[in-house]
């Protein structure tokens, strides 16, 4: 790996290609016609620092973003210690201080310790938190959520929920759905999802709460939170590049084909794909969650939640969407950079990415900076090569 520690580059605008004009260091780029886009924001991630090194660290996970053009990122809360307090938020800021090669910013529990039984300090923690949630649970009870929007309200911060109402799970682990029944799997239903989402939507246009829904998979969801924009209710969404690339006919009996919420069915996706391009759905989040072999090693039933997608977002999208005309690559570029930035007031200063479009490359796991391998994606071929990422006017990646 080249040491680009402190080299900084400045692009020449063309016709939206750059040639790039390195201003020192190894020259790999000099006179080379390019991409560059804004620097990414996921608004969406798991960086399991504090608690849970083995899966990821604040250092891996930052390298794993900025090899996938991204300068920004939002980290979960699902750590240990649960940032429940300005305490325990601490040790998650003193980590992205010490380790982190991006921009990243966390997000403070809605409840103590995620258990949905007593609301955090919110008003403490409030300075040093790009949002609240629960991320990884839902927040059952009605009266306690109504309460946390008031007060994020109250603080001008936004709510970001994951969705899932846990009667409703039975032991599922994959989409209620065609695969499940042909193989024998416990399946999720949709309802579990946006029967929360509904609940949350009136609880949002009775406080006047900012909202965010997390990782959409369901058509449901998508109409609800269609009709609740209509009606001049805060809120906006997100979905995952998996949820608009593949269906439940895609499932392999793999762990790494095994997320929360589930791939659903291909009139889900195609409904997510609807939201996308009528601006339903506002960005693209990867909900990139790391895991170790063993835990991954579980197939369908037995594997843990959760599959790595920073090092992959953007060339599964460009591949699968951009090139065959579906998604304009303008769009694309919105809901990877401007629109999560211009919900959550993330800056983008001197945050740049360099693509090749045409670099064609083979997902390679083993080859991630992650130490999450799971992805299903493996073997698939693909268009786009990041080349370089620029946080802050300091270049943080350079391709081999």
């Amino acid at each position: 790996m080249l040491d680009h520690s402190n080299q900084f580059y400045s692009p020449a605008v063309g016709d939206g290609r750059f040639v790039l004009q390195k201003t020192g260091g190894d020259g790999v780029f000099d006179g080379s016609t390019v991409s560059v886009f804004p620097g990414f924001c996921d608004v969406h991630v798991h960086f399991r620092e504090p608690g849970f090194f083995y899966k990821e660290d604040m250092a891996t996970g930052t390298r794993a973003a900025a090899r996938g053009g991204y300068t920004a990122v939002c980290a979960m809360p699902n750590l240990d210690p649960v940032p429940d307090s300005p305490e325990h938020l601490e040790v998650e800021l003193e980590a992205i201080r010490q380790r982190a090669s991006i921009r990243v910013y966390p997000y403070g529990a809605i409840t103590v310790g995620e258990k949905g039984e007593e609301l955090t300090d919110l008003e403490g923690m409030a300075s040093g938190v790009i949002a609240f949630s629960d991320d990884g649970r839902g927040v059952q009870s009605d009266s306690l959520m109504r309460r946390a929007m008031e007060r994020t309200k109250a603080l001008g911060k936004i709510l970001a929920a994951h969705c899932e109402v846990n009667d409703l799970l039975r032991g599922g682990y994959i989409h209620d759905g065609a695969y499940a029944a042909a193989h024998g799997h416990r399946g999720i239903c949709s309802e579990s999802e946006y029967l929360q989402i509904k609940r949350d939507l009136e609880l949002a246009r009775e406080t006047g709460c900012p909202y965010h829904v997390c990782h959409v998979s369901a058509k449901e969801s998508v109409e609800l939170i269609r009709r609740a924009k209509a009606q001049g209710v805060d809120v906006t969404c997100e979905t995952g590049p998996h949820y608009l690339v593949l269906d439940e006919g895609d499932l392999r009996e793999e762990g790494r084909f095994k997320m929360n919420p589930p791939l659903r069915s291909q009139a889900d996706r195609e409904a997510l794909l609807e939201g996308i391009l009528d601006g339903t759905i506002d960005m693209i989040a990867t909900d990139h969650a790391p895991h170790s072999a063993e835990e991954k090693a579980g197939g369908l039933e037995k594997s843990a939640f959760g599959v790595v997608g920073l090092e992959t977002a953007f060339p599964i999208l460009y591949t699968k969407l951009t090139r065959p005309g579906i998604l304009p690559l303008d769009r694309l570029i919105d809901l990877m950079a401007y629109a999560p930035r211009r919900r959550f007031g993330i800056p983008l200063e001197g945050d740049q990415c360099v693509w090749d479009l045409e670099g064609e490359w083979t997902v390679d796991p083993e080859r991630f900076a992650s130490k999450g391998k799971a992805t299903p994606f493996a073997g698939e071929r693909v268009y786009g090569r990041c080349l370089r990422t620029v946080c802050g006017g300091k270049i943080v990646y350079t391709a081999e």
